[in-house]
């Protein structure tokens, strides 16, 4: 009887320790208890950085932010988490964000895993070059050079399928290792959206070492990632981003981070239904 009696216990005990872990967890919801998991990039200069000092800055983080508040999350309600270009999908799918802001173009193949928000700002692919190399001036020219990118991106794709088939690409895993290659000669130039190239080209430490080469090699709408047929999310971010534009906030976000680089920036997209 005493038996039976220390068995039942134990087994309630697994069951509300299973249950506590499984609430705990957040892995289906991107949410922490009363906090939020937000994806960014930690890498990207005037985009999605993370400190030395451990704080965020971009024009992504910012309008995460944003975002977050109209949701009901504070500043001090939110996990960033950081999202490289190929975990983007699968960090959405297993719960791990509740959304990603981080250069995250819109496009068919994504939209068969995640759903979108926005899109909430049109950028366009670029190349960065050395400051005093000339020998590229049109994007035919890479079919002769060594291109770096990063693993994951649209922009490595579009360059390989169709502007430079014969380029010798370079998939790395973040900027910063493309921005070394290139400042040490190992690779020709560096290819993804002219906000990202800007940001870093702005940079104290790179100002007079790179330039844009100023091709629009490719349109790319930026949107929020989230999960596949989360309807009411999405809804709620697009009302988000729509107040985020009318209020004048965009505007001042895009010449907070944009500004400095002397970044053209196309006008505030309209924000999809």
């Amino acid at each position: 009887m005493k038996l039976r009696k220390i068995s039942a216990a134990a087994s309630a005990a697994v069951v509300l320790a299973l249950t506590a872990t499984a609430c705990g967890s957040g892995s289906d919801s991107g949410s922490n208890g009363d906090k939020i998991n937000i994806g960014i990039k930690f890498d990207q200069p005037g985009m999605g950085l993370k400190t030395p000092d451990g704080t965020y800055t971009g024009f992504d983080v910012d309008v995460a932010r944003y975002v977050a508040k109209e949701l009901g999350y504070p500043e001090d309600k939110i996990n960033w988490k950081q999202a490289p270009s190929a975990e983007r999908e699968n960090m959405i799918k297993n719960g791990d964000v509740k959304y990603i802001v981080g250069t995250y173009s819109i496009t068919e193949k994504r939209l068969k895993e995640v759903d979108f928000a926005g899109p909430y700002f049109v950028a366009h692919q670029d190349l960065l070059v050395r400051a005093d190399d000339n020998s590229i001036t049109k994007v035919e020219d890479l079919n002769s050079k060594k291109l770096c990118s990063v693993a994951g991106s649209t922009s490595a794709q579009n360059v390989r399928d169709k502007l430079a088939p014969k380029a010798d690409l370079r998939q790395l895993g973040g900027y910063s290792e493309c921005l070394t290659g290139l400042e040490n000669k190992s690779v020709d130039a560096l290819t993804t959206d002219a906000t990202i190239l800007a940001g870093y080209a702005a940079q104290k430490e790179h100002q007079g070492k790179f330039k844009l080469a100023g091709l629009s090699l490719s349109d790319e709408k930026y949107g929020i990632g989230l999960k596949k047929g989360d309807a009411d999310l999405k809804g709620k971010i697009n009302k988000a981003l729509e107040k985020m534009i009318s209020d004048g906030t965009w505007d001042k976000l895009v010449k907070q981070h944009f500004g400095p680089s002397g970044y053209k920036n196309d006008p505030a997209p309209k924000i999809a239904g």
